[in-house]
Formats: C-alpha cells, sequence, structure tokens
C-alpha cells in the first residue's frame, strides 16, 4: 500500500487492541486483596527495555500460522492472524492489560464513560483530537455510526459474524465538537467496552460490497503504528510499514513480515536466520533450552541417532564391514545419512544458541468436551461422574510442570486467574472422587460385570483398526512423548481395582455370586461376566458397555492433547469407563466433529474473554430447535445448556452495576459446572521463540502488544531487569 508523505505528529503512544468474536479480550478494573479474581498465574516474557536502548530501524520476521483470507475481523473466516495485523493497524478504544482486564487506550480516547442512564444508557467517547486515518481524515463519529449500521445486524447484505452489542445501539451521534461520539443504547449494556476494538473506517464499513470484499485482500486505510504494506499470497507473507501519519512514539522498527510457517518446521526455520520470532512447540523449546547450555563430555549433543543403543551402533558397524556386500552397501548409505543429519542437526543448534524461550500462560484454557446430546453422557450423572474422575491437578502438572509454568487448574469457565469475573467455582461439581464417580454411575444403571450383547461385543472388536478417518489409538498406557520424548511422558497405571461386590446385577435382578467350590453347572445368566473377573469388565448396561468415543487431532502439534487424552482416559478407566480413542486429521477435527457433534469425549480450547455475558453466552447458551427442524448450537459444541445459565447471561449484561455483572457471571460459571457439559483443565501455555536482541517482544500473555516498542537492541545495551514487563517498557 502506497505511504502517504507527511510525518508523524508527536503524541500519545498507542497499542492497537482486537477483540474478534469470542476471541476476545478481559474484564473490568480493580480488586482488592480479598477478590477471588486473584493475579494472573504468569507474567508478560517479553525482554523488556526503554525506547532509549532500542536501535532505530530493522524489520521483525515473524512467524504465522496463515496468511487469512480476510483483513476484516468481524467475518466468520477470520483467524490469529487477521486479529494480529489489526493490533498493528487499526484504532481500537479498549486494549487489554496484563491482568486481562480492559483498559482505555490513550492513543484514541481522551476519555470514555457512561453519562446517563435514565431514560437511555449514554455513553460519550472524547477522542483524541490528534487521532487521523492514514488518509489524513480525522478519526470521528462517522466512523462509529458506520461499523454500527454494519454489525447492527439489521441489513443482511452485511456478510458478518457477530453483531452482539452493536444490535443493542440505537443511535450514534456527533457531541458538542468532532471529538465527541455520543452513543445511545436501545437497552442497557454492561459490556459497551468490548464495542468498536478495532474500528474500522468508514470506508470499509460503508456499504455491504466495501464490508464483505473491500478489506478481504487489502486495508487501503490504516491508523495505527504501521500500516499495511503488502499483502503476498504466493509467498505467504504479510509486510507492515512504518505509518507516517501516526501521531504516537514512532515506530522502531522500520517493518514487521509476517510470514506463514508451519510449526514443525519453525525450529529449523530459526535456525536457518529466516525468523526472528515464532511460537513453538515444547520439543523445539527444549532444543532451543540445550543449544544455550555450555556442552561437556558428560552431556553429549542430542540429535538424530544420539538415543541409539550401543547394542544397535556395533551391529550396524559389523554389518557396513561385513562380508554380505549388499547389505554391506545399504548400511553404508543409512550410516551416512544418519551422520549427515547429525552434522545438519549440530550445525542448527550451533545456531539456535542466539535464540531464547520466552514463556507465559496464553489467555486461554483447555478443557475436556463432554458431547451431551446423545449416548451415555446425556445423562447428566455420568457426565459427573466422568469430571470426578479427573484428577486435573495431575493433568494441569503434566502439562506445565515440566515447562516451568504454574501448574494450576483453571477454576472457570468463564474467565481466568487475574481477570475482574475470575472465581474458582469448581465446587459447584466437586473434585476427584472415585467413589462417588462409581456412586453416580450406579445410580445411572451401569454396572461393573454386567452383561455384554455379542453384537456390541463384535463392534467393538472391529473398531479397533482405522476410526471414522483416522487411527485408533494404541494401548493406551504406552508412553508418549513431545517429538524427543522429554515433554510429556506417561506414566503406569497405578489405579488400585476395586474389591468385587457380593452380587451381581443383570436385568434388575441379583445374583449370589457362586461360593468357593460351588456345584457344578451352576452358571450366571447367559452374558453375565465371571466373578473372578468381575473388578477387571467394564461397566455396562442394557447390553452395552460404557465405552466412550474420545476424539483427537493427529498433526504435529497435538502431542500435548494426545498425552492429556492418554492420562484422562487411564483415570476414567479406574471406574470403570472405557474410552475409544480416534486420531482424525486436524483439518477435520472441528468441522466434522467437535462442531457436528461426531464424539463423546474431546479436547480443545477457548479463548478468555473481558466480557463474558457477551462473548461467552453463545458458547453455553441452552441449544434451541432451529425453523429447520434442526438444532442451533451456536458455538457450545457440547449441547449442553440450562434456562437459567441463559437468565444468569442475559442479567449480567444488562446491569451497568459493575459488581453485580460480576457477581451474576460467577452464578452462571457454578451452573455450568454443575451441569458438567465441560470441564476446565489448564491455561495453555506459551512458548515463544526471540533472538536474544530482540526487546519488548515474545510471551505477552493475557497482555496487547506495544508494536511501535518492538526493536532491536542497540550495540551495547541492556535489556531492562527482570522478564517481564507491563504490556512495555517504562519510558
Amino acid at each position: 500500500m502506497s505511504q502517504h508523505g507527511v510525518g508523524p505528529r508527536a503524541g500519545t503512544r498507542s497499542v492497537a487492541f482486537l477483540t474478534a468474536g469470542v476471541l476476545a479480550v478481559p474484564a473490568l478494573a480493580g480488586c482488592g486483596s480479598e477478590d477471588p479474581a486473584g493475579k494472573p498465574l504468569a507474567a508478560p516474557d517479553i525482554r523488556p527495555a526503554g525506547r532509549d536502548r532500542i536501535a532505530d530501524g530493522g524489520t521483525l520476521r515473524w512467524a504465522v500460522d496463515s496468511v487469512p483470507d480476510t483483513l476484516n475481523t468481524f467475518q466468520s473466516d477470520a483467524d490469529a492472524t487477521t486479529t494480529r495485523v489489526a493490533q498493528a493497524v487499526l484504532p481500537s478504544m479498549f486494549r487489554m492489560d496484563a491482568s486481562g482486564r480492559p483498559e482505555r487506550n490513550p492513543a484514541y480516547l481522551e476519555s470514555a464513560e457512561v453519562v446517563e442512564t435514565e431514560p437511555k444508557q449514554v455513553v460519550l467517547y472524547k477522542l483524541n483530537q490528534q487521532a487521523v486515518w492514514s488518509d489524513g481524515r480525522e478519526i470521528g463519529a462517522a466512523d462509529f455510526a458506520a461499523q454500527w449500521r454494519a454489525l447492527s445486524g439489521k441489513d443482511t447484505a452485511y456478510w458478518t459474524a457477530r453483531n452482539a452489542g452493536y444490535d443493542r445501539i440505537q443511535k450514534i451521534e456527533r457531541g458538542d465538537n468532532a471529538l465527541e461520539v455520543k452513543v445511545t443504547f436501545s437497552r442497557p449494556y454492561a459490556d459497551w467496552r468490548s464495542l468498536f476494538s478495532p474500528l474500522y473506517p468508514k470506508d470499509v464499513m460503508g456499504t455491504p460490497d466495501s464490508f464483505n470484499d473491500g478489506a478481504r485482500k487489502k486495508l487501503k486505510v490504516t491508523a495505527g503504528p504501521f500500516a499495511v504494506k503488502e499483502v503476498d499470497r504466493e509467498d505467504d507473507e504479510i509486510t507492515l510499514a512504518r505509518n507516517p501519519r501516526w501521531w504516537g512514539e514512532p515506530a522502531k522498527l522500520y517493518e514487521i513480515v509476517l510470514r506463514t510457517v508451519p510449526r514443525d518446521k519453525r525450529a529449523a526455520e530459526l535456525a536457518a536466520g529466516t525468523l526472528d520470532v515464532a511460537e513453538i512447540d515444547p520439543s523445539a523449546a527444549r532444543r532451543i533450552t540445550v543449544a544455550a547450555k555450555p556442552r561437556s563430555s558428560s552431556s553429549p549433543l542430542m540429535g538424530p541417532g544420539a538415543d541409539r543403543p550401543a547394542a544397535d551402533a556395533l551391529r550396524s558397524w559389523a554389518v557396513a564391514n561385513g562380508t554380505d556386500e549388499d547389505a554391506a552397501d545399504e548400511e553404508t548409505v543409512a550410516r551416512k545419512k544418519l551422520r549427515k543429519a547429525a552434522v545438519k542437526y549440530a550445525r542448527q543448534q550451533q545456531a539456535l544458541r542466539g535464540f531464547e524461550v520466552r514463556k507465559s500462560l496464553e489467555p486461554a484454557y483447555t478443557q475436556l468436551a463432554l458431547n451431551g446430546a446423545q449416548g451415555p453422557l446425556a445423562d447428566e450423572r455420568v457426565r459427573r461422574a466422568v469430571a470426578r474422575a479427573l484428577d486435573r491437578k495431575e493433568l494441569a502438572e503434566a502439562v506445565l510442570k515440566p515447562l516451568g509454568l504454574p501448574a494450576v487448574p483453571v477454576g472457570s469457565h468463564l474467565a481466568l486467574s487475574g481477570q475482574a469475573a475470575y472465581a474458582d467455582n469448581s465446587g459447584a461439581l466437586g473434585g476427584q472422587d472415585t467413589k462417588e464417580a462409581q456412586a453416580l454411575l450406579a445410580d445411572a444403571g451401569w454396572v461393573r460385570g454386567g452383561p455384554v450383547k455379542e453384537q456390541e461385543k463384535k463392534k467393538k472388536e472391529g473398531e479397533k483398526a482405522a476410526g471414522a478417518e483416522g487411527e485408533k489409538a494404541s494401548d493406551s498406557s504406552e508412553e508418549e512423548s513431545d517429538g524427543d520424548g522429554t515433554y510429556v511422558v506417561g506414566e503406569d497405571d497405578k489405579a488400585h481395582r476395586q474389591d468385587p461386590a457380593d452380587h451381581l446385577a443383570h436385568d434388575g435382578k441379583q445374583y449370589k455370586q457362586p461360593a468357593q467350590g460351588g456345584a457344578p453347572g451352576a452358571y450366571a445368566p447367559k452374558g453375565t461376566a465371571a466373578p473372578a473377573n468381575r473388578e477387571a469388565a467394564p461397566l455396562a448396561k442394557n447390553g452395552k458397555a460404557l465405552t466412550l468415543r474420545f476424539v483427537l487431532p493427529s498433526g504435529p502439534g497435538s502431542q500435548t492433547l494426545r498425552t492429556v487424552a492418554d492420562r484422562i482416559s487411564r483415570m476414567l478407566e479406574r471406574v470403570g469407563i472405557g474410552t475409544d480413542i480416534s486420531k482424525v486429521s486436524d483439518e477435520s477435527y472441528f468441522k466434522d466433529h467437535i462442531a457436528s457433534g461426531q464424539y463423546d469425549l474431546a479436547l480443545y480450547s477457548w479463548p478468555a474473554t473481558a466480557f463474558p455475558a457477551t462473548d461467552a453466552r453463545p458458547v453455553y447458551a441452552k441449544p434451541v430447535p432451529a425453523a429447520d427442524g434442526s438444532l442451533n448450537v451456536e458455538q457450545n459444541y457440547t449441547r449442553v445448556g440450562t434456562d437459567q445459565v441463559d437468565q444468569l447471561f442475559d442479567e449480567a449484561v444488562s446491569t451497568l452495576d459493575e459488581g453485580e455483572s460480576r457477581s451474576l457471571i460467577r452464578k452462571a460459571d457454578s451452573r455450568i459446572w454443575a451441569a458438567a457439559g465441560s470441564i476446565p483443565l489448564f491455561q495453555r501455555p506459551q512458548l515463544i521463540a526471540a533472538r536474544k536482541n530482540i526487546v519488548n517482544t515474545g510471551a505477552f500473555g493475557f497482555g496487547t502488544p506495544v508494536y511501535e516498542d518492538m526493536g532491536f537492541l542497540k550495540k551495547g545495551a541492556k535489556p531492562a531487569a527482570g522478564p517481564s514487563a507491563k504490556g512495555s517498557a517504562a519510558r
């Protein structure tokens, strides 16, 4: 995109802030020491440095998962890269602080507050007088009004992914001057801070054609520290360049290049010098950590063949030097390939010494989803039994402890520790309790040692092969690692078996177990498990064993999920619940399985939101029948919801008392826990590889990146003490 030749104005610095659908932002400010919200479990890790220590210029090459199909965050195919671009180039009225709460963005707002509540809620925005679009036009009421009309839902010609909040606006008008915008709501709206973040120019929002197509491939007019210079879909890159009309502190970098690099290729790209910053998986993080350590004879370089047993190495040498010429030639070629791979690995390790791993926790959590629409999990007692069988602390430790991150189970569906709405409401369901889980299953009619019909047995035997389109997992006790066997390793099943009870149940009747040495020919009804093996038998009901289909992605970046699933399977086995693990392709995992309801158990993540009354409602709303007879589940892929939860969300979003709204959200979360449709497990780790001389960049945690402060240290300069900063370096 061509740049206008007007220099930047002095003024307030900016941090662009984005809220995209449920990929939203966090909550409201201020909490006392006794507030259950607490503090974030991990601080940002961005290697902070003051601007005076940062060199002017340079290009930052940043790995992303994709070049997005659209640069319009309000469209359904927007993705994480859309978010990153919008943060750097567009206005945002509120941004996220280090505790995951929205704060006013002074680059665009002098103030924003509710000035009237009766008869209508009115919010008055006072804009920064220096804020202008890159074409020189002042940001003003016309832009706010165009975005409201596009996202209100009244004009179906706009292909919008969401209209929450905008549908409550009655009118938008200019205030006493061009710097004031008055927004009047038809209904009270507690989450008004979620609106106009990001804000697009009226040129994009003004007509359906410009909204639907104009901002998909390019953004001609922007208003951030950077502007979109080029979207290169052939090379899978987006280049952002300094915005010459930016009125805040000028960006230190000349350019930011967002390059598409698959996650399993990023370590090699970092070593090759083609990337400066990349989110990485635990195995790549370990490679960088190992590379930074001084080597000694007692700590040999790991790599291809490094863990090869001595006996195998000796055999290889013998074959290569043996009398069988064909075998010797083949072995010689294999040895050369191995040596070549080892040399390449060693060179990469040497190059990786220039990087470090910056780590925090993502503003997102991983959950176990239970499909309540069909099968055994349609019974709330079975869902609760699954939940009570889980040791969530053990699962969190398995993932986070090896990384040196706080291993604390998530206690809320609607917020994370540190956010205003957070409170640990897991007590509404209860912690790990094997006996309680078994009692719930028994109450639901599932009996250990119950009869299993022959066709059911044959069906299960026939499913040992591939699943719907992926492979069935092997023995659940098999150890799994994350690439190099050092991240998360399965443990042997140490579960003790329950002592056999005195009776077996079948069709509502009780059958006394035969006494030791009983009369020959005394058999239990056909299909009843032998008493001696009852402790190993599955639970059964109506001739069917209690086995749940556990669907997982099969891609290289999903090893952690598969290891967690393995542990969950062993925990469930202890209470008599079997699991049938199916690994499916990453491409079909969500669309063909989670969204369509073709699963019993699944692992996936939800991002945290500062505005749960708005953004989390569609995730937990009670599914309702659609006009065509189908079930409208919105984003509630577990299909579990209640009228009470919906009512609490509605009340929370309609009160302007922030304390009352938080209380209602916490009550809603307690009801969500009790329904046991999904079980939050742990906050996701955030691992970022960055060159050691790059500052104000890395694992941002909750905080919104400050793009104009990113850069390379001047020669001889040192960063600020400590690994983290509240979003940016102190000035």
